[in-house]
């Protein structure tokens, strides 16, 4: 038979005091106040702040409940109930430690969903998903940091890895990668050299930036492949943003035959620039002769343009220009070769 008395006096309840009880709920309840004014003071400064996508009442809201659980831990783990040891540690410990990551992720994840909706609104909504991502992944990483430490884990596996002899293989192979793209991905959002929806050249690269992560750049090429580039890669590199200025210049060069007028085609040329909507006025189409080529006059023409209508612009340029030059009857000449003989070229031809 079970003696109930031999159980309680061989459990740490029995050996609870007074004083101990005074201790837990002193705890507990300087918890609680602290919670309460923590919360207070968030949500008097979300009322002023420009950041209120992680200063605000639900962020108050799960930083209260975070110190009034981890209060209620350590007040339990004053009178001995969750002071069981656990792999070098002791429960409560690694309980608060768990609380500190799981609330840091909702923290981050509703802030992450207030910056994207902000950004839909603004209508910035790709350069705001970079932030958020940069926000979300640098929170946790700091929380689970933290958790480690809490948890008393942060030496016990240092000691772990150096005894193993892999700290610097890790080190080596894989953080210095990773942190190396992390790092530059954090520069590329404050220096902005391309944003999402951007056609770009990069790292022998052409297309249209898909997306933006925290270590990657994905780039979405003409022949509609996808092309994940390392962001180390990606700010290293020379960036040319094809659609970074509202308006882009056309350079085209059109060869007339020696035999023609050449104010007459560049008068024509500068006609048919004018009669195109998309061609600016300003700056103004510049025209004139470039070389005088083997077979051809070049004439040189720049024209500006909107840089999202680039590509149909120049294709409509040349069209109408050869259309243009061939109906005033201006010749567009083919590469002519003129051979010359040292003796005279005799041909025998055949009777049938």
């Amino acid at each position: 038979m079970f003696n109930m008395t031999e159980i309680f006096l061989s459990s740490p309840l029995s050996e609870v005091t007074p004083i101990m009880l005074a201790k837990a709920a002193a705890v507990l309840l300087s918890g609680i106040i602290i919670a309460n004014l923590i919360k207070r003071w968030i949500v008097g400064i979300s009322r002023t702040t420009k950041y209120v996508w992680i200063i605000n009442e639900d962020t108050g809201e799960a930083i209260r409940r975070l110190i009034i659980i981890i209060a209620l831990i350590y007040s339990l783990d004053t009178i001995g109930v969750l002071s069981i040891s656990i792999a070098g540690t002791t429960l409560s410990n690694l309980i608060s430690a768990f609380l500190v990551f799981y609330f840091s992720y909702l923290i981050a994840k509703k802030s992450k969903d207030y910056l994207l909706i902000g950004g839909a609104k603004r209508g910035n909504l790709p350069e705001v998903q970079l932030k958020a991502k940069l926000f979300y992944y640098s929170l946790l990483t700091v929380a689970f940091l933290i958790a480690l430490n809490i948890a008393g884990f942060t030496g016990k596996l240092t000691t772990i890895i150096a005894a193993a002899g892999i700290t610097g293989i890790i080190l080596g192979f894989s953080a210095q990668t990773v942190i190396a793209n992390f790092i530059s991905g954090i520069f590329m959002y404050f220096d902005k050299p391309l944003k999402i929806g951007d056609p770009v050249e990069v790292a022998g690269y052409s297309g249209v930036v898909n997306d933006i992560r925290i270590l990657s750049t994905r780039i979405r090429t003409w022949d509609g492949v996808l092309v994940r580039i390392p962001n180390e890669k990606v700010f290293n590199s020379e960036i040319k943003n094809l659609q970074k200025f509202p308006a882009r210049r056309v350079d085209v060069i059109i060869g007339i035959a020696y035999k023609e007028d050449v104010s007459r085609a560049i008068e024509v040329i500068k006609k048919t620039l004018e009669e195109m909507p998309l061609v600016l006025a300003e700056p103004e189409p510049a025209v004139y002769v470039d070389e005088l080529a083997d077979s051809s006059v070049n004439i040189y023409v720049k024209a500006w343009a909107p840089s999202e209508k680039w590509f149909d612009v120049r294709s409509t340029i040349l069209e109408k220009l050869k259309k243009a030059l061939e109906r005033e009857g201006i010749e567009i000449p083919f590469p002519q070769r003129v051979n010359w003989f040292a003796e005279e070229l005799r041909v025998k031809v055949e009777k049938e």
